[in-house]
């Protein structure tokens, strides 16, 4: 009884701890197998957002399963009627290029790695599209695609 009271307790902490005030937009989307293919798209719709002002990030939830040392995405910003505003390429560490350790935070072999969207994002954007741009058709060991918008 003892332990299932702490397990309780301690479930009740870890979701407290990860609610956060300080964000506007934060969403994941799921690959099935844990493979990003070449032809999988992943939208983001920012259309109940007021703002962009914030600070934008990409999150890459990824296992040791992925082999190379980073991931290049293409990002593409869309306004309402699906005009491209913006499509830029990033590039996302996921291992330490020296020491070959992952990257961000997880444990077991699963790992979420944020990075900063080095640009803004124009203040009409409705939609965020990401793309892996790896040039491989699969990428296996990538198991979720997210986006984050900060408040200002």
């Amino acid at each position: 009884m003892n332990r299932i009271i702490s397990s309780v307790w301690v479930a009740f902490l870890l979701a407290i701890s990860s609610c956060s005030e300080d964000r506007l937009f934060e969403q994941f989307q799921s690959f099935e197998d844990a493979t990003w293919s070449e032809q999988d798209s992943v939208l983001f719709d920012l259309g109940e957002l007021s703002s962009l002002e914030g600070k934008s990030l990409i999150a890459v939830k990824y296992t040791e399963d992925y082999s190379y040392s980073n991931c290049y995405i293409r990002v593409i910003a869309r306004d309402s009627s699906k005009s491209v505003l913006q499509n830029k390429l990033l590039n996302v560490p996921i291992f330490d290029s020296k020491s070959g350790q992952p990257l961000g935070e997880g444990f077991g072999n699963t790992f979420t790695k944020y990075d900063t969207i080095p640009f803004d994002l124009p203040i009409d954007t409705k939609e965020v599209v990401l793309v892996q741009y790896m040039r491989q058709f699969d990428l296996p060991g990538i198991k979720a695609i997210g986006l984050k918008v900060l408040k200002p």
